[in-house]
């Protein structure tokens, strides 16, 4: 069965070629090309699961760009890298709040997980497609900071 979010994407980028949104229509043809190479190397068809690794790889690159332009004194680009992240942002799952991961990053600990790979392997399955891996690492350590 075909993801459901890669049909909204197809969807929506059939729409903004439609209204000739050259950008929207670009940046979705990216996107699901990324898709469809993911696709080919899985070998089957991408679960939601998986688009939804695609679409954070993609904004993860566009927040390095971010980072590249805004040093280089280019705000234009850096603006539009942006646009892109936070486009591509509302097809992500709601993300869950902090309070919620440290409850579970403390209950991870609690549990026996006493380094960071451990605890990281426990919340990011709990969290996958809900919360940053970058947000869960930097809970991690600091409660695994105040456990020594």
């Amino acid at each position: 069965m075909a993801a459901e979010l890669f049909a909204r994407l197809q969807g929506d980028l059939n729409n903004s070629r439609k209204v000739q949104d050259k950008a929207t229509t670009l940046l979705l043809g990216t996107v699901l090309s990324e898709v469809k190479n993911k696709q080919i190397e899985l070998r089957r068809e991408p679960t939601d699961d998986d688009v939804v690794d695609v679409i954070r790889k993609a904004i993860k690159k566009r927040r390095e760009s971010i980072d590249v332009y805004t040093k280089a004194g280019r705000a234009d680009r850096a603006e539009q890298e942006k646009g892109e992240a936070d486009a591509l942002a509302k097809y992500l799952p709601a993300q869950v709040g902090e309070d919620e991961l440290r409850a579970a990053v403390k209950a991870a600990i609690a549990g026996g997980a006493n380094n960071i790979g451990a605890v990281m392997g426990k919340v990011l399955a709990q969290y996958k497609g809900k919360a940053e891996g970058g947000t869960i690492n930097a809970i991690a350590r600091e409660e695994l900071g105040k456990q020594g």
